[in-house]
């Protein structure tokens, strides 16, 4: 009966963001700002019942994402200064299963740019990436019974990175920053042992009763991509390549690659098929991926028009 009353609770949270977000899309261009800024924030919800006699079989579920995204960008004569906040969360909630998390992740990123010609930059950025809520793994035990294992919480793991080289900006939708001083700080709280499902020595390359590691000497490249590749159809992805000189060898480099496809249905309804694929040997000796389809209402507003 809960199950059912929080699924009509949150149906009708998603008529209300129909309503208001509807009148709330918002362009004005203020061409006088040496400012650009752009502000998105969407809510999807997916869900699936069925009676007791549904012969086909399945199972009662409800589930959301809901992402918020903010940037800030200064360009005056040859400086730049472009900050950017990215917040997602999901989960699902499988009748019998209870809520388990689907998307998470807190990213910042604050940028300097010195324009050096008309397709070079010196940059200089510091960025933070984490995680809003605990992540677990699921495994039966003896028993058959699913259990949750713990593998990580907020600021565990958490990475803190400071980069500066020069950016390659060829045109408007691409970039790639090429930064051969990238020192890191990867954070991992309370490290007490609670994250033995991950390394009982050291996880997240974090040694066991320590709560930091920081890797000086390291060289980051990054790449970003934003581009409508047809009518209301974009294509946007990020990656992002460590190394740590000291451990330089091809299994210990860090791979992230994010990216995402969003089709607008019409001015306030859109469809996205995301993923994220990350190879870190401190987290795991294998590829891990992530992919999400999701239907739902999108917020903008921003100060200038999309050329």
């Amino acid at each position: 009966m809960y199950f059912f009353s929080l699924k009509r609770l949150l149906f009708a949270g998603l008529f209300i963001s129909f309503s208001v977000l509807a009148s709330a899309q918002v362009v004005k261009v203020d061409s006088t700002s040496n400012w650009k800024k752009s502000f998105k924030a969407g809510l999807n919800v997916n869900q699936a019942s069925f009676t007791s006699n549904w012969k086909a079989g399945g199972v009662n579920s409800i589930g959301f994402n809901g992402f918020l995204n903010y940037k800030a960008n200064f360009k005056k004569d040859k400086n730049s200064w472009d900050n950017e906040l990215d917040f997602l969360y999901g989960m699902v909630n499988n009748q019998g299963q209870g809520y388990r998390k689907t998307l998470d992740r807190i990213f910042l990123q604050t940028k300097y740019g010195r324009e050096l010609s008309s397709k070079w930059s010196f940059t200089s950025s510091l960025s933070f990436l984490s995680q809003f809520a605990k992540g677990y793994s699921y495994a039966k035990d003896i028993n058959g019974v699913e259990q949750g294992t713990l593998i990580s919480d907020v600021f565990a793991p958490a990475f803190i990175t400071s980069a500066w080289g020069l950016e390659y900006k060829p045109v408007d939708y691409f970039k790639v920053n090429f930064s051969p001083f990238s020192p890191r700080v990867t954070i991992v709280a309370d490290n007490n042992g609670r994250f033995n499902a991950v390394s009982a020595t050291n996880p997240y390359g974090v040694l066991l009763g320590e709560n930091t590691r920081f890797e000086w000497l390291a060289f980051q490249l990054a790449a970003d991509f934003n581009k409508d590749i047809a009518e209301n159809i974009n294509l946007k992805w990020r990656y992002v390549m460590f190394a740590n000189y000291e451990t330089l060898e091809a299994k210990t480099i860090d791979h992230r690659l994010d990216l995402n496809l969003t089709a607008k249905v019409n001015k306030f309804v859109n469809v996205s098929l995301g993923g994220i694929l990350i190879y870190d040997f401190d987290q795991d000796s294998g590829v891990q991926l992530s992919q999400a389809f999701s239907l739902g209402v999108l917020y903008t507003f921003q100060n200038y028009s999309d050329k």
